[in-house]
């Protein structure tokens, strides 16, 4: 699609995932939960090589973000729509990476870090469920010079809409800050996501992402980081349309344009809320047996509604392309593509 270059950014971690299907006790022995995203801590360390170990294992790029870039660039079918920063180490897993992304027609521009390796995620699936574990190694050392560089800013310059996570948080909320400020600056779009739950129950996380809110046009996030959102602010038991409400409501820095709140819901409704009004939107009925991995799914969700948010469609077509990402998504191992989406644009 002509004139769509460059027009979507994303700032995240990129990791490289390291999925298999493991038993509850695998699950038990290391800790972690299903439906939940946590880093690494040294108990799970040997869990990496564990999984490496096991006949079904697989290795694609992740990180959320990379995820959702990778999406965003699928649905648009345009060369290098979707750029994409982090730090990756110098060594094969990144070389992995940068090959399958260039390949996608990602504009890829990392950092590389010759010191330490590239960053992992454990992706444990049980019963079509996830639990991740991400080790961001190399991930964790990105900086906000290499995004100040000109021939790297000049990619945020040309982007429409920006994205990061809420796990980028974790690693460079100076570089968050100078992209939030030049979209509010420049009429542009700045999104986030809350990503996890401990992004709102860490202070300090918590408090950048607080810092960044007044200038997040789009905030996304699950029912789960919603309720843990709420829980945060002292909200505990409000329903999650007012929750929405709320944070659409809170201050901004530009009066251009109103928040937009999107809260999935897993196989429940999408609620949207904007201009003191929510909206339920239903996903695509998918049978259980046609469902694989739910890892990804909120990444491609964000990837198909960015889609058309950088094409300048409507809400409503930004949910509906995120519903169908999603979809194709949950039917395949990990954060996985066909060569070419069957998505009908209105």
């Amino acid at each position: 699609m002509a004139g769509l270059e460059g027009s979507f950014l994303v700032l995240c971690n990129p990791l490289l995932d390291i999925s298999s299907v493991v038993s509850e006790e695998f699950l038990k022995k290391y800790e972690i939960q299903l439906a939940n995203q946590i880093l690494a801590e040294e108990k799970h360390l040997p869990m990496y090589k564990e999984l490496a170990a096991l006949p079904t294992v697989e290795y694609m790029p992740g990180g959320a973000g990379q995820n959702t870039a990778r999406v965003c660039q699928w649905m648009l079918q345009a060369p290098q729509a979707a750029s994409y920063f982090g730090c990756i180490g110098d060594d094969e897993f990144g070389k992995t990476m940068t090959d399958i992304c260039k390949a996608q027609g990602v504009n890829v521009r990392y950092q590389v870090d010759p010191s330490t390796p590239t960053g992992s995620c454990a992706v444990c699936i049980v019963g079509g469920e996830r639990s991740l574990v991400a080790n961001l190694a190399a991930a964790n050392n990105f900086k906000s010079e290499f995004l100040l560089r000109p021939e790297n800013w000049s990619v945020v310059e040309r982007a429409r809409v920006v994205y990061c996570t809420g796990f980028f948080i974790t690693v460079s909320t100076d570089s968050i800050m100078a992209v939030a400020k030049h979209c509010a600056a420049n009429d542009k779009i700045f999104s986030m996501n809350i990503s996890a739950p401990f992004i709102v129950q860490v202070p300090p996380f918590k408090a950048a992402l607080m810092e960044a809110l007044p200038y997040i046009d789009f905030l996304f996030g699950n029912e789960i980081e919603a309720e843990a959102f709420a829980a945060s602010e002292g909200w505990t038991g409000l329903p999650l349309e007012e929750v929405a409400l709320r944070i659409a409501r809170m201050p901004k820095a530009s009066g251009s344009r109103p928040r937009v709140v999107v809260f999935t819901q897993g196989c429940e409704p999408t609620l949207i809320a904007v201009n003191g009004r929510v909206s339920r939107h239903p996903v695509i009925v998918l049978p259980k047996e046609k469902l694989v991995d739910t890892n990804g799914a909120g990444d491609a969700f964000v990837g198909g509604f960015m889609s058309q948010l950088a094409a300048g469609k409507s809400v409503d077509e930004c949910v509906r392309a995120g519903n169908y990402a999603a979809n194709v998504i949950i039917q395949r191992s990990g954060c996985t593509l066909p060569s070419k989406p069957e998505f009908v644009w209105n």
